[in-house]
């Protein structure tokens, strides 16, 4: 079954167990709903809210999924289908286990504050989406992506003797720079309004908290600078270029540019997937690391081929 087909069929069954299964049960709720549990019952909201909290947010992710699987390119790798898969069979399941736990919470109740809800109920959906998560992402991830024809020869520069070349390249994220700056805005304002103590220090000192985790966390992954010379890569994080990882040629196997998007190694900025590390800003080209340990570093930026092309020739100059 292709993933549009899946992704259609799937998205329509946990919409209408979302939307059936409440209506059906109505007249047998309070209004409003136990919607939260703590030792009891201790957060309610209306029938409609109830409603809308449960289906926009499966709707929107459901859109969003769906939009993945039309546009194709994303689930070349086999990764990236994993990933799809399993988010869309997980996060569907979980919908559906919270609106079918709190629909039996609250049955026959004659008021929201009477619903009980045992903890177990709630480890039950969460273990059920998370093992259905990944049982699809290991069923649904497809075949091994394909190697490299056999005998490709990974680009590489002439290098006069005695020359010395440099390369380097720069790449940014104009939309992790604007959120960046925005969480500066906001930690500026939350800094001072909880300074001045014009509002409870409980709900700025959270905001301050976010804003500062967005703010330096956006500093360090919204732009990269990668320089290559005879002593190696040096990878700079962030507008000013530090702080400065420093890769030695003599880790390095070889390298080899690679057309390559966040939705196949995991998302944006730093991420870790199996065997391999990736620095993801922008998806298409990537310059592609291969370390004599096997492991692998993949780093967007422009310009790759050329940057592999150097990095392969100094490697081969040691060498020889």
């Amino acid at each position: 079954m292709t993933t549009r087909i899946f992704g259609t069929v799937w998205g329509l069954i946990i919409t209408a167990v979302l939307v059936t299964v409440p209506l059906s049960f109505r007249d047998r709720l309070p209004d409003p709903l136990a919607t939260h549990w703590s030792d009891r019952a201790d957060r309610s909201s209306s029938f409609t809210q109830f409603m809308l909290m449960a289906v926009l947010p499966w709707v929107v992710t459901w859109a969003v999924m769906l939009g993945v699987a039309v546009h194709g390119r994303m689930l070349r790798r086999r990764l990236s289908r994993g990933y799809w898969w399993g988010f869309l069979v997980g996060v569907g399941l979980f919908a559906a286990g919270i609106t079918l736990t709190t629909v039996y919470a609250n049955l026959d109740r004659p008021v929201w504050t009477e619903a009980e809800l045992p903890a177990w109920v709630v480890l039950a959906v969460v273990v059920a989406a998370v093992s259905g998560g990944l049982a699809a992402g290991f069923l649904g991830r497809g075949e091994p992506d394909q190697p490299p024809p056999a005998g490709e020869a990974p680009p590489k520069l002439r290098l006069r003797a005695g020359q010395r070349s440099v390369w380097v390249s720069r790449v940014s994220n104009p939309w992790l720079l604007a959120l960046t700056v925005a969480g500066g805005a906001v930690f500026i304002v939350a800094a001072g309004v909880a300074f001045i103590g014009a509002t409870p220090d409980m709900v700025w000192g959270s905001l301050l908290f976010a804003s500062a985790v967005v703010f330096v966390s956006g500093l360090f992954t919204s732009a990269a600078i990668v320089r290559v010379t005879d002593d190696g890569l040096a990878l700079g994080f962030g507008p000013f270029g530090w702080p400065v990882r420093r890769i030695r040629l003599s880790k390095i196997e070889k390298a080899w540019s690679e057309v390559r998007y966040p939705s196949q190694v995991g998302g944006w900025g730093i991420r870790g997937v199996p065997g391999m590390a990736a620095i993801m800003l922008r998806g298409g080209d990537c310059l592609v690391l291969r370390y004599h340990s096997g492991g692998q570093l993949l780093i967007s930026v422009d310009d790759a081929r050329r940057g592999a092309s150097l990095i392969n020739a100094l490697i081969e100059e040691r060498v020889a």
